[in-house]
């Protein structure tokens, strides 16, 4: 089992295109794919999926361009689990995925 880290995470969601989505599930078959591991645990990955989302606002909070963050809203939709847990709301998760015409 590939326990990947927040470095790791964040290598793969800031390598979807603009206008591309990935879930988790994808996120965690890919990885162990490109690790050579059976499968990839989902509670880190869930996990380091916030990390990277609550970095990446982080940074855009200090003036970081947008498209220098890491695009967490490819990974994250305003319906699931984890934009609930977010301690920066949905409101530029709602915009971007809406800006690339990302659905729910």
């Amino acid at each position: 089992m590939l326990i990947p880290t927040p470095k790791i995470v964040d290598a793969y969601i800031r390598q979807i295109p603009k206008g591309r989505q990935a879930d988790v599930n994808t996120i965690r078959k890919d990885l162990a794919a490109e690790y050579h591991a059976e499968v990839t645990c989902p509670l880190t990955t869930g996990i380091f999926v916030r990390i990277v989302a609550e970095a990446a606002y982080e940074d855009y909070e200090k003036g970081t361009a947008l498209n220098k963050i890491t695009p967490f809203w490819r990974v994250i939709s305003e319906k699931s689990p984890a934009a609930k847990k977010l301690t920066f709301g949905t409101k530029l998760l709602k915009e971007q995925r809406l800006k690339e015409g990302l659905t729910s």
